[in-house]
């Protein structure tokens, strides 16, 4: 009888994928890529006063807040601790970030569509450019290549 093969749980422990500066101490950390999928696995620590661009995604975008306060400009609620957040495709919205040291973990699909104030498209941007963008970073610190999960 053949013995079959199944796939093994991938782990990563706190430490084992860095964090790096994104600007005014606001943090980065790119923990899966599924390109196929679109998929692509944040993690952030902002600092209060960092503020994302306006934009909307293409896909679905699901957020967990570890810690801290942050919001969106367009809406009244705050995301605190233990906060679970929905974006549907096509919403809008200006992320804010009100408490230092706010962790959120994002998991995303499609691509993030920056905007103007009138709605104009600024820039795009997906998984593999962030990913890119992250692989930079930690080679200009002078930190090894991140061992991300990618598929």
């Amino acid at each position: 009888m053949p013995v079959l093969s199944t796939p093994e749980a991938t782990h990563f422990a706190k430490d084992d994928l860095p964090f790096v500066d994104i600007g005014d101490g606001s943090m980065l950390k790119v923990m899966q890529l599924k390109v196929g999928e679109g998929l692509w696995i944040i993690e952030n620590i902002f600092q209060a006063g960092y503020e994302v661009d306006m934009h909307k995604h293409t896909g679905p975008v699901y957020g967990y807040t570890q810690s801290g306060a942050w919001k969106y400009k367009e809406y009244d609620y705050v995301n605190r601790a233990g906060s679970f957040l929905y974006e549907p495709a096509g919403s809008v919205h200006t992320l804010q970030c009100i408490e230092d040291n706010t962790r959120v973990w994002f998991q995303m699909y499609g691509s993030n569509i920056n905007l103007d104030a009138d709605g104009n498209i600024t820039s795009v941007v997906d998984g593999m450019l962030t990913l890119e963008f992250y692989y930079a970073l930690c080679e200009e610190k002078g930190l090894p290549r991140p061992n991300v999960l990618v598929e």
